[in-house]
């Protein structure tokens, strides 16, 4: 059986983290992995986030499984941070799941349960592990455009056109914030332009949320994905806890969906029957952790306070990048950095330059010019800026 394997194509980001591994020199710069670093380079574990692992050592008396869809005050808890005024409990099924990945995972999975002929749209470009998941699970898939490369923003004009020819029960994923990977942000009118289009026609949007709080702030970051729930008859929602509580390595995610009433039970019992074909009970530790933190207003004070810590520092560096960059050259080229959000930026600068910072100075970023704002600092920023600037002028 195993003669009849093939290798599989490589994840061009973990084999990019394979590279800077390698690599020797004592000065390389990572850019490319997708996890906040603060200025000494190092991913902290949140103050709150120890804290209430503190206490759940003092106060745990099992470690048996927890529910099927996990645990309903998590879910609860999630759907109040996620949905805020507009969360309406008789229209909500959910399911805890390893991480936003998992989330997402197993809503595609049930998109193929509920309707197997189902597409779903992808933005154009979106996070690689959208497609592979797709290609695996049999789904097809259309794209509808979402970057302008020329001005560093969104091309709506495109994406609205494009959306327009969705079929009645497609599905549209959408990043609820943050775009991965270009860091380019709808604004609410435009939101309700899509949201527009997508009832118009039909549609059932799944909204990708795994950065809240890494924007504008953890409300205002959530306002498209409650823009979309509250108009919208049917919806799923994929949320992360990896990156605004910091426990990546603890994989805790949530599946949301939104109905009517009477679907409720149906959809939950899915869902949960969903989780017990793939995993059966879903971890806990993390998802106890959040709970922890978002049902006690002290630890839940210290949480929000150091995310909005950690979101000033990657505002403050976009601002510094841009000005770097805008010496560096110049030019204005790269003032479109500041308008961006979370964690990502695209430079819109070639694969062969990209290539180049990598060879030449050891400074890692995806191929498509995906850097991740929060991999500098100010010893970094002046250098990168440098770099770029040296290789474009040849």
């Amino acid at each position: 059986m195993f003669n009849a394997l093939r290798l599989q194509p490589a994840d061009k980001i973990l084999a990019l983290i394979q590279m800077f591994k390698a690599d020797l020199r004592a000065d390389k710069i990572d850019l490319g992995v997708g996890v906040y670093k603060d200025p000494a380079g190092l991913t902290p574990v949140m103050r709150a986030v120890k804290q209430a692992e503190r206490q759940l050592i003092e106060v745990e008396t099992t470690k048996t499984y927890t529910a099927l869809a996990g645990e309903p005050e998590f879910h609860r808890l999630m759907a109040e941070l996620v949905l805020g005024p507009i969360f309406d409990q008789p229209r909500l099924s959910a399911i805890a799941t390893p991480g936003g990945t998992g989330a997402l995972r197993q809503g595609f999975e049930m998109i193929k349960l509920a309707s197997p002929t189902a597409k779903v749209w992808l933005s154009n470009p979106t996070w690689p592990n959208h497609p592979s998941i797709l290609r695996f699970l049999g789904i097809e898939m259309r794209e509808y455009r979402y970057f302008d490369v020329a001005s560093g923003g969104v091309d709506i004009a495109g994406m609205l056109s494009d959306l327009s020819q969705v079929k009645a029960g497609d599905v549209v994923l959408l990043h609820g914030c943050c775009h991965n990977p270009t860091g380019a942000n709808l604004t609410m009118a435009q939101w309700a332009d899509v949201v527009k289009v997508l009832n118009d026609r039909g549609a059932i949007p799944f909204v990708d949320l795994a950065y809240q709080g890494f924007g504008d702030g953890l409300d205002q970051d959530a306002q498209a994905t409650r823009l979309i729930a509250s108009t919208c008859p049917e919806v799923l929602i994929a949320a992360s806890c990896s990156k605004n509580f910091g426990i990546y390595r603890e994989r805790t995610g949530i599946l949301m969906a939104m109905g009517d009433v009477g679907s409720q039970s149906v959809v939950q019992g899915n869902l949960a029957f969903l989780n017990r074909q793939n995993y059966s009970f879903p971890p806990d530790h993390g998802a106890r952790l959040v709970t922890m933190i978002l049902a006690d207003p002290s630890l839940r004070q210290s949480w929000q306070s150091e995310l909005e810590e950690v979101r000033q520092t990657m505002l403050g560096l976009r601002q510094n990048l841009a000005e770097a960059l805008r010496t560096a050259t110049n030019s204005d080229r790269f003032d479109f950095i500041t308008t961006h959000r979370g964690m990502f930026s695209r430079l819109g600068v070639s694969s062969d330059i990209v290539e180049a910072l990598r060879v030449q100075n050891g400074i890692y970023m995806v191929g498509d010019s995906r850097l991740n704002i929060a991999g500098l600092n100010a010893k970094t920023v002046p250098i990168l800026a440098q770099a770029v600037a040296g290789l474009l002028r040849g």
